[in-house]
């Protein structure tokens, strides 16, 4: 009898967690030329301290009204209204907006959508993106830290009193069953699950934001599944513009900028990535092998002279 309670139990505390979850989006809004900037979304900050390379998660609206403030004063506000979140067909995606300076009016900024990719689960930022989960708190976490979790059951005679505390989806939740047909001895069990945090996973205000030498490439895993993505696009220039939307909020390694190149028809195109990419790459010292992909030697030289002039 008592395994059909614990059973009744985990059913409720399953659905309950379910019932928490709906489709979201994502959005990524990066400044081409490094301006600091605040995002707000429908009148609400979404980020306190300014960034270069924001992305918010877990949004849960197919259009936001948004407007972008700047750390430099100087340059002029953006605002955009219906920003979507899906796409055509209304299904919710991971969507890239690009800030850049109007080349007539420099202190005149515009907001442009870059790319979109399907959401992926378990989609892991690199870690010079400020990465904020909507209707949270914009608090980096601390350097060390403590989280813990904690499960209390207590039978009792006369009947099963089972009393539960859990903890769904940051929801605290208390459940509790009684059985008039059980019975057994008074005891009580307290189960407690500790886990150190060294640092935050998303978070890294003391990195700056371009350049990836030194971190971590993207895991196989991801990179597949980025690869595929970019290969399924139908023509040459969305291929290009998912790659940069790839390379923007990743870590690659030399190797992985070579299998992108190489997924690319036109050289023109080739080129254009390779020097992308070249700001969100592990390993620039190796950056000489990526000339072995190009036809010509015309491309050869204008990668070094933009690689030197990276320098």
């Amino acid at each position: 009898m008592k395994n059909n309670f614990f059973l009744v139990l985990l059913i409720s505390i399953t659905a309950f967690s379910f019932g928490q979850n709906g489709p979201v989006g994502h959005l990524t809004i990066f400044s081409e030329d490094g301006d600091k900037f605040t995002l707000i979304l429908n009148g609400e900050v979404i980020n306190d301290t300014p960034q270069t390379n924001l992305r918010v998660e877990d949004l849960n609206q197919p259009y936001y009204n948004a407007k972008i403030k700047f750390a430099d004063q100087s340059l002029q506000d953006v605002s955009k209204n219906n920003l979507m979140i899906t796409d055509v067909d209304g299904v919710f995606s991971d969507v890239t907006y690009k800030i850049k300076r109007d080349k007539n009016n420099k202190t005149k900024m515009k907001l442009n959508y870059f790319s979109s990719i399907p959401v992926q689960p378990n989609f892991i930022p690199a870690s010079n993106v400020h990465v904020i989960h909507y209707g949270q708190p914009d608090t980096p976490p601390a350097r060390g830290g403590v989280t813990q979790t904690t499960t209390t059951t207590t039978t009792q005679t006369n009947g099963v009193n089972v009393g539960v505390g859990v903890n769904v989806g940051g929801v605290n939740m208390g459940v509790t069953i009684n059985d008039p047909m059980g019975g057994g001895a008074v005891s009580q069990t307290t189960t407690t699950t500790t886990t150190h945090v060294e640092g935050g996973n998303h978070h890294h205000d003391d990195e700056e934001v371009r350049g990836c030498g030194g971190k971590y490439c993207m895991s196989g895993g991801n990179f597949s599944q980025a690869l595929t993505t970019i290969k399924n696009q139908s023509f040459a220039e969305t291929q290009v513009k998912t790659a940069k939307q790839v390379a923007n909020v990743n870590c690659l390694s030399v190797d992985q900028i070579i299998q992108i190149v190489n997924t690319f028809s036109f050289e023109e195109n080739k080129v254009d990535f390779a020097k992308y990419a070249y700001d969100h790459c592990t390993d620039p010292k190796n950056y000489f092998k990526i000339n072995d992909v190009f036809s010509f030697s015309s491309s050869v030289d204008e990668l070094s002279d933009f690689v030197q002039s990276r320098q």
